[in-house]
């Protein structure tokens, strides 16, 4: 990663006093930058970020949306530097595609070890209760998920399931909402 000194907008000090906590011992802006930092009011939060918990698992850097900080401890004290975050977005954006995909993939695992024989049962009953509750009416989606206490993607499995095998069919959509009925 190139690095240029240009990138510090600023730099503080954080010391720390038995009685009375983190203390701001200096801080300064080097750029004319839109880094508008209340040290006072942040310093609790942010000292605890760098210096609290199990000392080998403490954070070298923490990212915000307009800056990221990367801290230096000396004994209770932290030295803190206020970087441009640079070109972070798409590296950012690449990532959340990637924790999206894992996401993905988790809950592919866990519903996997939630159809145990016990619950494939009582996914056939819902089908079964959802084909009776619509025929010769229609509901949305939203409507039978509180029917059966189902998370939304839980109401979506069980219904695209039971529209592959043309036991109910789309009738119509109105915003986000689908509506349902038998065949």
């Amino acid at each position: 990663m190139d690095f240029t000194e240009t990138e510090i907008l600023a730099a503080g000090m954080i010391g720390f006093d038995m009685i009375e906590g983190p203390n701001v011992k200096w801080y300064r802006h080097f750029s004319d930058s839109a880094l508008k930092i209340d040290m006072e009011n942040f310093l609790m939060n942010f000292y605890l970020s760098f210096r609290g918990g199990d000392e080998s698992l403490q954070p070298l850097a923490i990212l915000y949306d307009s800056f990221y900080v990367v801290a230096f401890p000396r004994g209770l004290e932290l030295c803190c530097l206020f970087m441009h975050p640079g070109n972070l977005g798409p590296k950012i954006s690449h990532l959340g595609d990637i924790a999206g995909e894992l996401i993905i993939q988790m809950d592919e695992e866990a519903q996997q070890v939630e159809t145990a024989p016990a619950e494939v049962n009582l996914v056939d009953e819902t089908k079964r209760i959802v084909i009776n509750l619509l025929h010769g009416q229609e509901k949305s989606t939203p409507e039978l998920r509180r029917y059966f206490k189902l998370s939304n993607s839980e109401i979506w499995r069980v219904m695209s399931q039971l529209e592959e095998t043309n036991a109910v069919v789309r009738t119509h959509k109105v915003g986000r909402t689908q509506f349902w009925t038998a065949v």
